[in-house]
């Protein structure tokens, strides 16, 4: 992980953040089933911050990421890209917590797919 603590991660910084949480094995209350998805991502806020990110999870209604530095609730655009598609997503995070090396997880709800 880079000294500088504002540079953005590298896919291997946040690769190796994600194998080094523990899977949960709590029951939570959701109303959609999640999948396992990590794909790098881009959060862009009100504010058109930009800020690199990895998905940790995906559903139909919404989303869990990882990324450097917190993110207050609110809503954000998300950027998705495989190998031949962007996609983008008008997403309200819902909380954001923080985790190993200076890292921060949050999840958040879908509003509408914008692209």
């Amino acid at each position: 992980m880079s000294a500088d603590p504002w540079s953005r991660p590298t896919l291997g910084d946040l690769r190796r953040i994600l194998e080094s949480i523990e899977p949960c094995d709590e029951t939570h209350n959701r109303e959609a089933e999640r999948i396992e998805l990590s794909v790098p991502a881009e959060m862009v806020t009100l504010r058109g911050n930009v800020i690199a990110a990895m998905t940790r999870e995906i559903s139909r209604t919404g989303i869990g990421l990882l990324h450097k530095g917190s993110v207050s609730p609110g809503d954000v655009r998300v950027k998705l890209a495989s190998d031949t598609r962007e996609f983008e997503y008008s997403v309200r995070i819902e909380w954001c917590q923080p985790c190993d090396e200076g890292m921060f997880l949050s999840g958040g709800r879908f509003l509408a797919k914008l692209s």
